[in-house]
């Protein structure tokens, strides 16, 4: 019979990070979806992170959030990297086509394409907490420990963002009625 050392009794168990991914791995997709095209793959190295940890972190979801946004921004470094070798390797900037970016794909109905060019006209940290309320779910005080800021700065950075974007998509509507 094989032992079971004490860090291992300490890690979560698989049926709780099984719970976690279905819980909020499509909020933590969209999440990432903001620096990478390579999300999936963020939110699966966070989830493997997690299984290591021993012991595991007091707020998971925050913490899942953190690790992924973290593993999605130093994604977005190495292709940055890769696309400048690449360049001046071959002099060449290739674009991939828009058939195979999966942003493209995410966008197939008009209104993911109106809120998602509407997200993108939002200064980035009103994008995060807007996409860390809204799509993830998280309390003010996740969002505050996530972006190092208080409860009140991150509630009042969301007030402006979902005004501005009032503001975006009522000028996009008028915009088409004329």
């Amino acid at each position: 019979m094989e032992q079971v050392g004490p860090t291992e009794s300490k890690r979560i168990k698989p049926q709780e990070i099984a719970a976690l991914l279905k819980q909020h791995g499509a909020a933590l997709v969209v999440y990432a979806s903001q620096w990478t095209t390579v999300a999936e793959d963020c939110v699966q190295d966070a989830f493997v992170k997690l299984a290591t940890q021993s012991p595991p972190p007091t707020n998971l979801v925050s913490w899942l959030f953190k690790v992924t946004r973290n593993q999605a921004i130093n994604s977005l470094r190495a292709r940055n990297r890769r696309t400048e070798h690449e360049a001046l390797a071959s002099h060449l900037k290739t674009k991939v086509p828009d058939s195979l970016n999966p942003a493209t794909v995410f966008e197939q109905s008009d209104e993911r394409a109106r809120l998602m060019t509407t997200l993108d006209q939002l200064e980035d940290q009103q994008r995060e907490v807007v996409t860390l309320r809204i799509w993830s779910e998280l309390t003010w005080a996740e969002i505050a420990e996530l972006m190092e800021t208080s409860s009140s700065s991150a509630h009042r950075t969301y007030a402006t963002a979902i005004a501005r974007m009032k503001e975006l998509l009522e000028t996009s509507c008028l915009t088409k009625r004329i």
